[in-house]
């Protein structure tokens, strides 16, 4: 992430200059630039979820006993684990769909920017289905609920 953020960085600064200080510009650091902003994003976004780092609305389950709470998570997991199976198949069709497209300046085919949440949301899902799995361990063992 910090070198796909530098390389960003370095494209746009570069073109700042270009474009204020000798009145041109690299035409080709917009479109790559823009499709590292994509990929910065849904990779940060799971790296925020596996640090559990995501913004969390705790109005509600602060309220509630531990043993609702677990039950509460369960289920959100799950509603999780749903949305991102709709996630990998909707970007899996756009990827299709859009990877005869080619970008007019790069010449890379806009189908990867879609590839980023495919693969986001199946990390996602990975880390959701193990967090499920260490939940449903530790209430068989007795350990919640």
């Amino acid at each position: 992430m910090v070198a796909i953020l530098a390389t960003m960085s370095c494209l746009v600064f570069l073109n700042v200059v270009l474009r204020y200080g000798f009145n041109s510009s690299i035409n080709i650091t917009e479109e790559v630039s823009r499709y590292l902003f994509v990929w910065l994003t849904f990779l940060g976004a799971v790296l925020a979820f596996n640090a559990n780092q995501h913004v969390k609305v705790t109005i509600l389950t602060v309220r509630l006993s531990p043993k609702k709470q677990r039950v509460l998570q369960l289920l959100t997991d799950t509603l999780m684990l749903f949305c991102c199976y709709l996630m990998v198949q909707g970007s899996f069709v756009q990827f299709q769909l859009n990877l005869d497209n080619i970008a007019p300046i790069s010449g890379i085919p806009t189908g990867i920017t879609y590839l980023a949440g495919l693969i986001a949301g199946a990390f996602i899902a990975l880390l959701l289905i193990i967090r499920l799995g260490s939940t449903m361990r530790q209430i068989m063992q007795g350990e919640i609920l």
